[in-house]
């Protein structure tokens, strides 16, 4: 998970950037729950293993029950607390990951993937585009795109997750040229006893 940086006092990491967040990770013993995202699991669960790359993967929850599940996983982001984090949760669970510190924006993969992963990656609007350009940019043809963010229907009608309009996410905005839609929607996600609202997208590269 990621958010850009914006303004912050002196002597204090701007909110978004790597050291913002390696100290959000660093408050909590584990920021996210231990195991997969309810629509990853939804998604994901029937589908063939093959290599993936989770883009901004946080403390790896997903990247680990990919690989567990026989995939060949690349995690990315920018904290390096919850990529240690994400070292030690894969350790035991005696699973392979390659984890790669690295912006979501900026890296630059040297291979295609049969899966890109964005899980509740918190941009603004233009660089969301961009995100969704490097993640359709790395995905091979045939293989999927899975977008799973807060949507902005949480703001109103929802629990949990960013409270600013301009990180919230909508189905309409992932839709990419020379893919195929076979998911788009805003989902309901329960959170106890409520109720989070969350853009859901997977997106098929055309052969």
């Amino acid at each position: 998970m990621s958010e850009r940086p914006t303004g912050a006092k002196a002597g204090t990491p701007a909110r978004g950037s790597p050291g913002w967040w390696d100290e959000r990770y660093a408050e909590t013993d584990l920021m996210w729950s231990a195991g997969p995202n309810l629509f990853v699991v939804e998604e994901l669960e029937p589908a063939a293993p093959g290599t993936a790359l989770d883009l901004a993967c946080g403390e790896g929850r997903n990247a680990v029950w990919l690989a567990e599940r026989g995939w060949q996983v690349t995690g990315v982001d920018f904290s390096a607390v919850a990529l240690d984090r994400a070292r030690a949760i894969a350790a035991r669970r005696h699973v392979t990951v390659t984890w790669v510190k690295a912006d979501a924006l900026s890296w630059q993969p040297d291979q295609t993937y049969d899966l890109v992963l964005l899980a509740y990656l918190q941009l603004r609007e233009p660089e969301r585009q961009q995100a969704l350009t490097i993640a359709a940019t790395t995905t091979a043809p045939g293989g999927s795109v899975l977008v799973i963010a807060h949507d902005l229907r949480n703001l109103t009608d929802g629990t949990g997750g960013p409270q600013y309009p301009e990180l919230l996410w909508t189905p309409d905005e992932v839709a990419r040229p020379g893919f195929t839609v076979a998911r788009a929607q805003t989902a309901a996600r329960p959170v106890g006893e409520a109720t989070a609202w969350d853009t859901v997208v997977r997106l098929v590269r055309d052969r």
